[in-house]
C-alpha cells in the first residue's frame, strides 16, 4: 500500500506529538529520580519534592499524558477524517 501526502503528514503529526509526550514521561520518571537529593531540598505542603514526585506527582503526570495523548489524537483524526464512528 502507497501512503499519500496526506497519510505521511498525519503519521508524522503523530509521531511528533509522541515523542514529546514520551520525553515528558522520561522526564517525571527517570529525571525525577536522578534528581531526587536536590530535589527534597523543596519542600511542598510540607512534603520534599523528590518524595512528592515519586509519591503522586509522577502517576499525576502519567494521567495527564494520557488524557492529553487521546483529546490530541481524536482532535488529530477528526482533522484527517479518520474518527471511530458513533455507537
Amino acid at each position: 500500500m502507497q501512503l499519500t501526502d496526506k497519510h505521511r503528514e498525519y503519521w508524522g503529526k503523530n509521531l511528533r506529538l509522541t515523542a514529546v509526550l514520551l520525553a515528558i514521561w522520561f522526564v517525571a520518571t527517570f529525571v525525577a529520580i536522578y534528581f531526587a537529593r536536590e530535589l527534597n531540598e523543596i519542600v511542598i505542603l510540607g512534603f520534599p519534592l523528590g518524595f512528592y514526585m515519586g509519591a503522586q506527582g509522577a502517576l499525576i503526570i502519567y494521567v495527564l499524558v494520557i488524557w492529553f495523548y487521546a483529546r490530541s489524537m481524536n482532535k488529530l483524526d477528526q482533522e484527517y477524517g479518520v474518527q471511530e464512528g458513533e455507537e
